[in-house]
């Protein structure tokens, strides 16, 4: 029988590990994986990140109230499989939780939250993890073809919006003050993006 982890260092920094591993382990740290690799999250998020979280969770949830999809936020974790056949936890190599997602389809979502692409990730880029969200992140979300991407970024009072051609994600010009934000994937979603970044308290 395989032990828990209870140390963030028992863990090999250059290893692979899968969803099975990742199951067992109990340390304080949040931690995602990607293709197998360990990604430390960064601390707490900044209470500006807190505020464009809690707004847009509100914006988004107010249209999925009567909407077939399910909007879910992070911590959730989010096992992405690359559309392979075999979803066993040993064979389970990217575990990430995004701020926010959309899952359209029941079938990929359990106990444990969601086994497969979703239809919507949102990140919101805080001091130190820029690089994963739009690098690395970025990369393992267009090869599991997550239909739309978005990349807020509460520095510029900005949302990037990304959506798939093909296999490739195409990026839309950046919504700005002053102009309402449309989904594609969801031609209904549109707010002024105002409304994300006003900091009211």
């Amino acid at each position: 029988m395989s032990t828990a982890i209870t140390n963030i260092n028992q863990l090999d920094p250059n290893g692979t590990y899968s969803y099975a591993d990742y199951l067992l382990w109990q340390f304080k740290e949040r931690v995602e994986l990607i293709k197998g690799k360990i990604f430390a999250m960064s601390p707490a998020p900044s209470r500006r990140h807190q505020v464009v979280s809690r707004k847009l969770n509100r914006l988004l949830d107010r249209f999925f109230e009567n909407h077939l999809c399910g909007l879910y936020d992070a911590p959730f974790d989010v096992r992405l499989i690359n559309y392979q056949k075999s979803t066993d936890d040993n064979t389970v190599f990217s575990v990430v939780q995004p701020d926010l997602c959309v899952i359209c389809d029941r079938t990929k979502l359990d106990d444990r939250g969601c086994i497969g692409s979703p239809d919507l990730v949102i990140e919101i880029l805080s001091p130190g993890n820029s690089k994963k969200e739009m690098g690395v992140k970025f990369r393992l979300y267009e090869e599991n073809l997550i239909p739309e991407y978005w990349i807020v970024e509460p520095a510029e009072n900005a949302i990037y919006v990304y959506t798939l051609q093909g296999d490739t994600y195409i990026g839309l010009k950046p919504c700005i003050e002053g102009e309402t934000i449309t989904s594609l994937r969801f031609p209904e979603l549109n707010f002024p993006i105002e409304k994300i970044f006003e900091d009211d308290f």
